[in-house]
């Protein structure tokens, strides 16, 4: 019986890491939704604590799931032809440092150029640090 728990326990591990989507995943399955505007998809990829800051500041523009849904819901339906591109995207560890180029953001023609630095864990993104042109 002792046995059948333990390679219960390693199958289980081996399988959460076998299946488990890498930082670089987590972060592209966000653009895809974020692209789609498709707020479910977007929302799951974040931790219930997710925290959204403005490069430099010491205060979160968004803190929380609820706080992410409300601001993204708003801009996905403000914003009919939103798009993001990764014009570059580098991974270190459990960090993913995207380079974008943004078009549609509330009707404005005017792009948008970004760098996006998030942070994963457990398959959720947990930190966004956002610097804009």
């Amino acid at each position: 019986m002792k046995y059948t728990t333990v390679f219960t326990s390693i199958v289980l591990l081996i399988c959460f890491t076998c299946f488990a989507q890498s930082p670089r995943e987590v972060v592209q399955n966000q653009l895809d939704a974020y692209n789609a505007k498709d707020l479910k998809a977007f929302l799951d990829v974040f931790a219930e604590e997710a925290v959204a800051y403005n490069y430099g500041e010491a205060e979160p523009f968004i803190d929380g799931k609820t706080n992410f849904k409300e601001t993204y819901g708003r801009l996905f339906s403000s914003s009919p032809q939103l798009h993001s591109e990764v014009i570059s995207r580098q991974v270190i560890g459990n960090t993913v440092v995207d380079y974008e180029y943004i078009t549609g953001r509330e009707g404005n023609d005017q792009p948008l150029l970004l760098i996006a630095i998030y942070v994963v864990e457990k398959g959720k993104i947990i930190r966004c640090d956002f610097i804009r042109e």
